[in-house]
C-alpha cells in the first residue's frame, strides 16, 4: 500500500530514519569515513524551543489563490501567518499583477471543546466560510488539540464535503507528532494528491486494511515538453524565473508547483512529462506519488545552488530529453559569463572563513557555492539528515581544507553560540530569524532565505556574492552589538565541549 493511501503522511522518523540530534565532522558524514545511518543519533539532554511542522505547512498553503486556510486549532496556533501574509502578498504581485492577502481563519478551540470535542464547531466553521468567500478550496489544517483530543477531521469533511460547494483538504499538522518539521512538506502534499489529484481518472479500490486506496492511472494525455518545477516556498519569483529562463533554453515547458499554483489547474502536474526537485528535502514524497500513480518520471538529485551543482541539474534534466548536447552549450556560456563577473569579489572573499546554518539540502549547496566563491567553510547546521544530502556530504568532505564540525539540529542557538565562539568565522549565513546569535557574536551575517533575492541558478551564484561583498566590507553593526549585548550562556558553557548535550539511544552523554 502507498503512503497516498493512508489518511495521514507519516513523520519523517519513521518513513526516512531521518534525525534531528548529531555532532560530527565533515569527514564523519562524507566521504571514506561516512556515517550513513548516525548510529549514534538519538535526543539532546536539553533542548530549545523550535517552531512545529505547522508553520512551513501554512507557508504553502497561504499561497494558493482561491483557497482559505482554516485551523483546527488553538487560537495561538497559525499567528505565523501575520508575517507570511507579506509573502504572500508579495509573491502574488510578482506573478499576476495583483495584491491579495491570504484567507485565514481558526475554529479557536477552548476548554469547553477539549472537555465536549470540536467537530460540531469544525463543521460550523467550513459551512460558514463557503458561503462567506465562495472559494475553490478549502484547507482544513488540524492543530495539535485536535490530535489530542481526538476530533476526526477527515470524516468531518467526508461527511460535509457534499453540502458546500468548495474542495476541502484535510491536513493533518499536529505538531507534537514530529520533531522534524519538514514533515510539513509531505503532509500538504498527501493532501493535494488525495483531494485534488486523485479525482482526475485513478480508480478506487479498497486497500488490505480497509481503507479506499487508488490504483494508478494509465489514461492521462501526457504533456511531452512540460516540465514541473516544484517549489513550496524555499525560493521566491526571481529564481523561479532564473530555472524557468534555462529550461525554456532547451525548448522546455514548465509548470511550477503548487506555491502560488491554483488548485484547479494542479491536474497539470499529473500530464508533465517530467517532475525536477529544487530540493530533494521538500519534493521525495511527491514525486514518488505522482510517479507512483500518474507515471510521470522524477530527478530527484541536486538542488541548483552553485555553479557545479546548477550545471549537473541541467545535465540531468537535458539527458531525460536527449538533448546533452545543447545543454553543455549552455552551461559553458553560462558559466563563462559568471566566471568573468565574479572576478572582482575573489581578492575579498579569499580565505574568508564562513558558518552556515540552514535546512539540510539548502545548507550543504550553499556551503558548496561559497566553496566556489573562495570562502572557506569552517562549519554547517543543517537541521536535519536523512539519506537524500549523503551525495552533497560526499562533495563537501571532497573539498574541505580541513575537518570542520557538523552539527544536525533543529536550531538549538546554545550549541550553534558555542561552535561560532570557537570557530569565530568571518560570515554567517543563515535565516532570516536564525541570525542573531551570531549577529550578536559580532560576526558578519547574511539571510540565506529571502524570496525577495535571488539564490538559485547562475544568476543567483553572481547576486549572492554581489551581497556578500557589501556586507564584508561594511559589518560595523554588528561590531557594534557584540560590544553592546550579551548572550545568555555562561562561561562555563563555552568551556564545554558543543555537543555535551547530545544522548547516545543508549542514554550515555557524548
Amino acid at each position: 500500500m502507498s503512503y497516498i493511501d493512508l489518511k495521514s503522511a507519516p513523520k519523517r522518523e519513521e518513513r526516512l530514519k531521518a534525525c534531528i540530534a548529531h555532532g560530527g565532522s565533515i569527514c564523519d558524514l562524507g566521504g571514506k569515513g561516512k556515517k550513513s545511518c548516525l548510529v549514534d543519533d538519538g535526543e539532546r539532554g536539553f533542548t530549545q524551543g523550535s517552531i512545529c511542522l505547522l508553520l512551513p505547512a501554512l507557508a504553502m498553503l497561504n499561497t494558493l489563490p482561491d483557497n482559505v486556510v482554516l485551523m483546527h486549532s488553538a487560537i495561538g496556533c497559525g499567528t505565523c501567518t501575520h508575517s507570511q501574509n507579506a509573502n504572500v502578498r508579495f509573491g502574488g504581485n510578482v506573478r499576476w499583477g495583483a495584491v491579495k492577502d491570504g484567507i485565514w481563519l481558526s475554529t479557536a478551540l477552548n476548554e469547553t471543546d477539549v472537555i465536549g470535542g470540536g467537530e460540531e464547531k469544525l463543521e460550523q466553521a467550513i459551512i460558514e466560510a463557503d458561503e462567506r468567500y465562495k472559494p475553490f478550496s478549502i484547507s482544513v489544517v488540524s492543530g495539535c488539540v485536535p490530535g489530542i483530543i481526538g476530533d476526526d477531521i477527515d470524516n468531518v469533511v467526508k461527511q460535509l464535503q457534499p453540502r458546500v460547494k468548495a474542495k476541502l483538504l484535510p491536513v493533518h499538522c499536529e505538531g507534537f507528532k514530529t520533531k522534524i518539521w519538514a514533515t510539513a512538506y509531505d503532509a500538504v502534499y498527501h493532501s493535494i494528491g488525495r483531494t485534488l489529484l486523485e479525482s482526475n481518472g485513478a480508480q478506487e479500490t479498497v486497500t488490505g486494511e480497509g481503507e479506499p486506496g487508488l490504483t494508478p492511472y494509465q489514461g492521462l494525455e501526457r504533456l511531452p515538453r512540460t516540465v514541473n518545477l516544484m517549489n513550496v516556498s524555499s525560493m521566491g519569483r526571481v529564481d523561479e524565473l532564473e530555472l524557468t529562463r534555462l529550461l525554456t533554453s532547451l525548448g522546455l515547458e514548465v509548470n511550477v508547483f503548487p506555491v502560488f499554483a491554483h488548485p484547479a489547474g494542479m491536474v497539470t502536474a499529473t500530464q508533465a512529462a517530467l517532475s525536477v526537485s529544487t530540493c530533494p528535502t521538500h519534493d521525495d514524497y511527491f514525486l514518488t506519488y505522482l510517479e507512483e500513480r500518474f507515471g510521470v518520471p522524477y530527478l530527484l538529485k541536486h538542488m541548483p545552488i552553485g555553479i557545479e551543482n546548477s550545471g549537473l541539474w541541467l545535465r540531468d534534466v537535458a539527458r531525460h530529453f536527449g538533448q546533452e548536447a545543447q545543454a553543455e552549450a549552455l552551461i559553458r556560456h553560462e558559466e563563462e559569463q559568471l566566471q568573468a563577473a565574479l572576478a572582482e569579489f575573489r581578492p575579498l572573499f579569499a580565505g574568508k572563513t564562513v558558518f552556515v546554518s540552514a535546512g539540510e539540502f539548502r545548507a550543504l549547496a550553499t556551503a558548496r557555492l561559497l566553496e566556489e566563491l573562495g570562502f572557506r567553510v569552517t562549519g554547517i547546521r543543517s537541521f536535519h539528515h536523512d539519506e537524500f544530502a549523503q551525495g552533497e556530504y560526499d562533495k563537501l568532505a571532497a573539498s574541505a581544507q580541513e575537518d570542520y564540525p557538523i552539527d544536525i539540529a533543529n536550531v538549538q542557538p546554545f550549541e550553534e553560540a558555542n561552535l561560532l565562539k570557537r570557530i569565530k568565522p568571518d560570515l554567517f549565513l543563515g535565516h532570516a530569524n536564525g541570525n542573531a546569535t551570531a549577529a550578536k557574536l559580532g560576526i558578519a551575517t547574511h539571510v540565506i532565505y529571502n524570496t525577495g533575492l535571488a539564490y538559485i541558478g547562475y544568476r543567483g551564484a553572481y547576486d549572492l556574492a554581489r551581497r556578500l561583498a557589501r556586507q564584508l566590507k561594511n559589518p560595523s553593526y554588528n561590531r557594534r552589538l557584540a560590544e553592546n549585548l550579551r548572550l545568555p550562556y555562561s562561561d562555563t558553557w563555552y568551556e564545554a565541549p558543543p555537543f555535551s548535550y547530545i544522548n547516545s539511544r543508549g542514554g550515555a552523554t557524548q
